[in-house]
């Protein structure tokens, strides 16, 4: 599965590379398009800059940062579940085929929205991927699972031990009784 992996990084992360890098040289080429979905966004987070030009920089230059650490394999689950959240403003931007007039350029954007799904599914994956580690929670769960055990065996092996000392101490005393004067 490794193998696997070191291949379809790099794969999933190239149209991100490339696109991200074409962008961020004529972010212009896009801005109109982008208009529509990065003017509500920048409305609602005011942390962002309301210039569309500098939103869609922003956007690729996460693309293109996001796109190298996932093909790289650093920080893949972080990379991807970036690069997935800069995929849904890009697509409704870019691909609203809902609003084209032409039936081809409706088809065209059709299919580019429908890749574009499909590329978010494999992000999703990748952002999910734990190496075929159990995840934080399974072995949290196992950890303590086994330290309940050993609590228990612990506490079982206190008891028999005490229960041991008793009888040797109700021996002895009985011992000792035996050796007393009666009288």
């Amino acid at each position: 599965m490794a193998i696997l992996r070191k291949v379809a990084r790099p794969l999933l992360a190239s149209v991100f590379i490339s696109g991200g890098i074409r962008t961020l040289r004529d972010p212009h080429a896009v801005a109109g398009a982008a208009e529509p979905v990065a003017r509500p966004v920048s409305m609602r987070v005011p942390q962002l800059p309301d210039d569309t030009v500098r939103l869609v920089r922003i956007n690729s230059a996460v693309q293109v940062g996001a796109g190298v650490l996932l093909a790289a394999g650093r920080f893949p689950r972080a990379s991807a579940l970036a690069l997935a959240a800069s995929l849904v403003p890009t697509t409704l931007a870019g691909h609203a085929w809902w609003k084209a007039q032409d039936p081809e350029e409706r088809a065209r954007q059709r299919v580019q929205f429908t890749k574009n799904l499909s590329l978010l599914g494999g992000l999703l994956i990748a952002a999910a991927d734990t190496h075929g580690k159990p995840s934080l929670a399974y072995r949290s769960r196992a950890a303590a699972s086994v330290g309940a055990r050993s609590v228990r065996r612990t506490g079982n092996a206190v008891g028999n031990a005490v229960a041991d000392k008793a009888h040797d101490v109700r021996s002895a005393a009985g011992a000792v009784r035996e050796h007393l004067p009666t009288g």
